[in-house]
């Protein structure tokens, strides 16, 4: 395995998953530059609620796959949602 902005971005994930939202958003920041038109990229920046709507819009926004176009709208959906709940 080579370092790539992509190993850099699934190591990231991992390491929310571990340590928290928080920490694998530092280690996504410094890869805003070589993945700004990377769809994963902008779908792992919604670990940050205050963050997430922009995240989906900029990751629906790239792709064409349907499946994922669905993901992303109910997840938007469901983030619409729980600002309205009492």
């Amino acid at each position: 395995m080579q370092p790539s902005p992509v190993v850099a971005l699934n190591r990231a994930i991992a390491v929310a998953m571990v340590d928290g939202a928080e920490r694998g958003l530092e280690l996504l920041a410094p890869l805003e530059d070589a993945l700004s038109q990377y769809m994963p990229y902008h779908a792992a920046r919604a670990g940050r609620r205050e963050d997430a709507v922009a995240a989906y819009r900029q990751a629906l926004e790239l792709t064409q796959n349907a499946v994922e176009q669905a993901f992303f709208q109910r997840r938007l959906r469901e983030l619409d949602d729980d600002q309205l709940a009492p």
